[in-house]
């Protein structure tokens, strides 16, 4: 394995992952998920953040020159969806029903604050300029706006087109820390058009991470601060909000006062995410419905952390469970309310160790970002339920 150290995003949450050995992986039962491996655009890195019913895929890989580009994948094709002038861009929401794909890029224009807004060059790619929300549609990017500052970032797009994600307002925050000037709320686009929406109990910033089909939006708000390397966005979170229809819902914690933040959300308006639990110095994943409030997801055995990071409308939930030491992360998804690695899912030869599962469709699909045993290398990925009378399912 390479001796490395690579900023990892798992969709809007990054770890700063050392080397460490792989976790042993059980699997004594057959496969119930096949594996494909979706490899970079030249580069060595790409991760899978998003996907449509159909399987599509979008996220980010590295092209040969080391900039990361938006991408899509489509039965075994990659798509290289280009940046707004700068070296970076990414994709993070869709395509959803007609094609859209929406995400954020760098601009040639420098930022005259001197901001990584996005968090491009402080996860180690070749940076420069502003960096925008944009829209992909129809082989074409169209830049969204601000709040009147420098910066924005989309994150997710609902079947309407509708994107929820985070904009700079022209108000400089005196609280953040360098590089960070401004602040910054979350915001949905509809049709072109932006609107703020409220942060919680006085919190200064905001960003939202999810939206469905009904236009509710999840998210956080909090307090800015140096780049996260918990959630990879320059916020300390304290709420984990859900809005729908003009209002703010603080949907609680675990126990804790901080580190709370919803990260998807279902047409069913459950809510998925990650809390601190009491004392603030362990986080674990959560899913949430307006029925029982929030529900704690335990971690895989012998971990310490946890996170959820995507729900489909059947309520199969998915995420990361991380070990003490931050050196070991694997995927789950939850089986019968309890989480189960996916790793023990997988054919016992799989190459690939899987990390994150970022998204997972209505179908059962899964993907998000794996590791190449052989090189160390990290590599998006998709897994396929496997029908319970094939070969493989036997």
């Amino acid at each position: 394995m390479k001796s490395r150290s690579l900023v990892i995003s798992l969709g809007i949450f990054t770890l700063l992952v050392p080397p460490a050995g792989l976790a042993a992986q059980e699997n004594s039962q057959s496969p119930r998920y096949t594996v494909v491996d979706l490899g970079p655009l030249g580069g060595t890195y790409s991760q899978a953040f998003s996907m449509n019913g159909k399987g599509v895929v979008s996220g980010i890989a590295t092209v040969a020159d080391g900039d990361a580009h938006a991408i899509l994948w489509e039965n075994g094709l990659e798509r290289d969806l280009g940046t707004l002038g700068g070296p970076d861009s990414g994709a993070f929401g869709g395509p959803n029903a007609i094609g859209q794909v929406a995400g954020q890029a760098e601009t040639s224009t420098a930022d005259p604050n001197g901001e990584d807004f996005c968090g491009f060059a402080a996860s180690g790619f070749p940076s420069s300029g502003t960096c925008l929300g944009v829209l992909w549609q129809s082989g074409s990017m169209t830049p969204l706006t601000t709040l009147g500052g420098y910066n924005s970032a989309a994150n997710a797009i609902n079947n309407s087109g509708v994107i929820a994600g985070t904009a700079e307002t022209a108000t400089p925050d005196p609280a953040c820390p360098g590089p960070q000037v401004l602040h910054f709320e979350s915001v949905v686009w509809d049709k072109g058009k932006i609107q703020e929406l409220p942060t919680y109990g006085g919190d200064p910033d905001g960003i939202a991470l999810a939206i469905n089909d009904h236009g509710q939006v999840a998210g956080t708000s909090g307090d800015c601060s140096t780049l996260n390397v918990i959630n990879g966005y320059y916020l300390s979170p304290v709420h984990a909000l859900l809005w729908q229809k003009g209002t703010v819902t603080n949907l609680g914690s675990l126990g804790g006062a901080f580190g709370n933040q919803a990260k998807g959300i279902n047409n069913g308006g459950q809510v998925v995410g990650a809390s601190d639990l009491a004392g603030d110095a362990v986080f674990h994943g959560f899913i949430w419905s307006q029925s029982t409030g929030m529900q704690d997801l335990g971690t895989l055995p012998g971990d310490t952390y946890s996170v959820a990071l995507a729900i489909n409308d059947a309520g199969q939930a998915t995420g990361v469970s991380i070990d003490a030491s931050f050196t070991i992360l694997r995927a789950f998804v939850v089986v019968d309310g309890v989480p189960t690695d996916l790793n023990t899912l997988i054919p016992a030869n799989s190459p690939l160790q899987l990390l994150t599962a970022c998204v997972i469709n209505s179908r059962g699909e899964i993907a998000g970002l794996a590791m190449e045993k052989s090189t160390g290398e990290f590599h998006g990925y998709l897994v396929k339920p496997v029908a319970a009378d094939s070969p493989a399912g036997r």
